[in-house]
């Protein structure tokens, strides 16, 4: 991705692109190859979306928000900018814009992740603690979800040195309610970051899209607790996908909070102790970790109105390949059989009119 600072009418459009209901980083990645520019895809989307109640943003419900972000003291960062943070950048795809609020220079020092159980016992907290504040002394800034339990221990513990709280709804959206002091302190001494606008508050759905920005930031990601099916596993999950370092602390089998954590340790993660085996984890990390990956080709160039009657023949072959349980694009496209460049425009098309869900790690699955 090259990159550039966008113009005010630049940004506009990315905000209303990314803004629409339907369009997620996938959806946005494709339009952007296809069209070259967000405005350009903007006037394609009426032939591209049939359904007459989804349609972006208006200019001026866009320009209201990057008002009030502006008011807030809140800055919008693009993927193509250069202060958008690298290690984000780098993963496929990345958050089109993300919101940031306070210490916007945090994004450019090293991170790791320190996440786990909400329902933390007395033990997690203190370790959690004690491990992001020596990592903090370390020149590590500390990122988690500002969740109860784990993750709050580990952000005031490194508010000093500075940590980054990812939020699943807007960055002023306080939640859960018994944090909103460390909130607020994280704006002044943090940095709070989200792919969602101003004043969304968070479902469930969004909060794989929020862990999957915890780990794109940071080099590692430690894991203090977390139960057999969590979203602290999800976050793992995305952490391993991307190339990061994934560390766990071990625990007690008898204690429900700790199976996940030994799980990840079975699985391959590595042991952690103590802030020094984190360090000495991150130190053995490539430099070469956060280049963004080169296409192994390109796409054969595609005559989109000569193959439209091809690509609508594809969305119906693809409605029966796929099904309620998320699956791979790239097992989706060896099972329909059809031209890589046909599916994504299929996908595409599919995704826009909300016939498809594509996950935040690009999995996808049928509606019914």
């Amino acid at each position: 991705m090259q990159l550039r600072e966008l113009s005010f009418a630049e940004r506009r459009d990315w905000l209303r692109l990314t803004r629409t209901h339907t369009v997620g980083p996938v959806a946005f990645r494709d339009l952007l190859k296809r069209f070259g520019t967000a405005a350009k895809a903007l006037d394609a989307l009426p032939d591209l979306i049939r359904k007459k109640d989804i349609k972006p943003p208006s200019l001026k419900q866009v320009e209201a928000e990057m008002e009030a972000n502006e008011e807030l003291g809140i800055r919008l960062l693009a993927a193509c900018e250069p202060d958008y943070p690298a290690p984000l950048r780098a993963i496929d795809p990345p958050p089109p814009i993300i919101s940031v609020w306070g210490q916007s220079d945090l994004l450019s020092k090293p991170c790791v992740a320190i996440i786990g159980s909400r329902n933390a016992s007395a033990n997690g907290q203190r370790f959690a603690g004690q491990i992001a504040g020596e990592l903090a002394e370390n020149g590590f800034v500390i990122v988690s979800g500002l969740a109860r339990g784990i993750d709050g221990c580990a952000h005031r513990s490194a508010l000093v040195s500075g940590t980054i709280g990812v939020l699943g709804g807007g960055v002023d959206h306080i939640y859960p309610r018994q944090n909103e002091d460390l909130h607020l302190e994280m704006r002044e001494r943090g940095l709070l970051v989200s792919e969602s606008p101003l004043g969304y508050r968070a479902t469930a759905r969004d909060f794989p899209r929020r862990n999957r920005i915890i780990s794109g930031l940071c080099r590692g990601v430690v894991v203090i607790e977390a139960a057999e099916r969590s979203g602290t596993l999800i976050t793992a999950r995305y952490a391993a996908e991307q190339g990061r370092e994934v560390m766990a602390a071990p625990g007690s089998p008898l204690d429900p909070r700790t199976k996940g954590c030994n799980r990840l340790i079975r699985q391959g993660a590595a042991l952690i102790e103590s802030a020094e085996d984190i360090l000495e984890c991150l130190a053995a990390l490539p430099e070469t970790q956060f280049l963004e990956p080169e296409a192994p080709y390109n796409d054969p160039p595609v005559l989109w109105r000569v193959a439209a009657k091809e690509i609508e023949s594809a969305k119906t072959q693809l409605l029966e390949v796929l099904s309620p349980t998320p699956s791979p694009r790239d097992d989706i496209i060896r099972a329909s059989g059809l031209p890589t460049p046909i599916v994504n425009a299929a996908l595409l098309e599919l995704e826009l009119n909300a016939e498809i869900v594509v996950e935040a790690d690009g999995r996808i699955s049928i509606l019914y």
